[in-house]
């Protein structure tokens, strides 16, 4: 789904209106603007051929041949005017006016020609008719130059009306910037309810529900690690006590004892549970979001430590070779008790999973990505793709809880690392491999740690 803004919409919904609105008014007044102008200079040219009419009376009585009268500086845009007798001659006329009539018809009235306007005035008591005509060039002119002035002045406060909407969308819209960055802060380590922003009204009902949630879900939180550590301490404490018990009855049986094969059997079943008991509450504690945190720490030591103790005390006859590429330190900023729990499990799932006697190769590479590889049978690909989900075991006789890569998925999730699983390893028909890549890192080299 394409994403959108809110102050972006609304801008442009605002403007588009204004913007039809003023193309609206602008059509209008254009039209009136040449309607008015129309009239005025028509009534000009009505007054005009009236006047001449009256004056011009005495001059045509008396004169015997057509007359020119010669106006001082005539131009383009001077009026020009003609004298008709009732016979249709010219008996007087303007320098710029032509030796025949302006029109052929003496209809009373305003005439259209190529080119001008005319006015024909009703006939004076002398039977004479006024004809006067104006360039219609030059009312373009003045239509055109009346609607610029009446337009232009719009058109050219388009920005300044864009600008001012922008400002006062965006200020409208600024408690719900803060609201939303409340909002986006929010997370599993933040749990705490938004504080008064001073709110409008139709945004105040969310934050009464947002902090509503807060409280409902920092509840939830606490009751489930409250669980899982009560869970941690009760399960704990009589599995290691049975596991005790265990260990000395099989050393109270006599050398050859039927029971000693027996008593084997319980003690395995017994550290089998606790496994799975640890793998439970370590997932209970990744479902409740103990990775939310973000501490700046060395991703590589916490690495070098996991990779000792597995060697060292848990699976001292596996060796796991680390080949960090010249890599000092990597720093990120996660949690680092959520880090080891994910990295543990990952190292486990291949120390569990290994074809007997081969090693696990831990490779740091140069961009910081870890990548975890062990030996075993390839895995279908309807298998590997279900293989994060809790209680999902590989295809193979190896008996583990199928908890440990749907932990580490978890976390992952919550640290936004990206979890690569693949199998066959690239080049070969056998084997597992797991990537896992933290954003953000920092990356020193051993000569810069030098």
């Amino acid at each position: 789904m394409k994403s959108w803004k809110l102050s972006t919409r609304i801008v442009s919904g605002i403007l588009m209106v204004v913007m039809l609105g003023m193309l609206l008014l602008s059509t209008a007044v254009g039209g009136f603007t040449r309607y008015e102008v129309t009239e005025r200079l028509d009534n000009s040219l009505q007054e005009v051929s009236e006047r001449l009419q009256t004056i011009v009376a005495d001059r045509v009585r008396n004169q015997t041949s057509v007359s020119v009268a010669w106006l001082p500086e005539v131009g383009p845009r001077t009026l020009a005017y003609q004298v008709l007798d009732d016979a249709g001659h010219v008996v007087l006329r303007s320098q710029n006016a032509p030796t025949t009539p302006f029109v052929q018809d003496g209809k009373v009235g305003f005439v259209n020609v190529a080119q001008f306007r005319v006015y024909v005035a009703a006939p004076s008591a002398d039977h004479y008719h006024v004809l006067v005509r104006e360039p219609t060039f030059h009312r373009q002119e003045a239509v055109r130059r009346a609607i610029m002035i009446s337009i232009v002045p719009m058109l050219l406060f388009m920005p300044v009306i864009w600008l001012l909407v922008r400002l006062i969308v965006h200020r409208a819209l600024r408690p719900m910037d803060r609201l939303h960055d409340e909002m986006r802060a929010r997370g599993s380590g933040n749990l705490r309810p938004i504080l008064s922003l001073n709110l409008p009204d139709e945004l105040l009902p969310i934050q009464r529900s947002v902090n509503t949630l807060m409280e409902r879900l920092e509840t939830a939180l606490s009751t489930e690690r409250a669980f899982a550590a009560s869970a941690a301490h009760e399960l704990r404490n009589p599995l290691g006590a049975l596991m005790a018990q265990v260990q000395m009855l099989g050393r109270m049986l006599p050398a050859g004892s039927e029971l000693e094969e027996r008593v084997e059997l319980i003690a395995s079943r017994t550290r089998r549970l606790a496994r799975t008991v640890e793998k439970l509450l370590q997932l209970s504690r990744a479902s409740s979001g103990i990775a939310f945190r973000r501490d700046r720490f060395d991703l590589l030591a916490v690495i070098h430590v996991l990779v000792d103790d597995l060697s060292c005390n848990v699976y001292g006859d596996v060796h796991i070779i680390l080949k960090t590429n010249e890599i000092s330190k990597i720093f990120v900023y996660r949690d680092m008790d959520a880090t080891g729990i994910l990295i543990r499990n990952l190292l486990e799932n291949a120390l569990l999973h290994r074809h007997a006697a081969t090693p696990v190769i831990v490779t740091v590479l140069p961009d910081g990505c870890i990548d975890i590889t062990n030996d075993c049978v390839a895995l279908p690909p309807e298998t590997l793709a279900r293989l994060t989900n809790p209680f999902v075991r590989g295809a193979h006789a190896v008996h583990g809880s199928g908890l440990g890569l749907a932990i580490a998925s978890n976390i992952a999730k919550q640290m936004d690392a990206t979890l690569s699983l693949c199998s066959p390893l690239a080049g070969t028909t056998r084997g597992f491999g797991v990537s896992i890549r933290f954003p953000d890192l920092e990356i020193q080299n051993e000569e810069q740690g030098d």
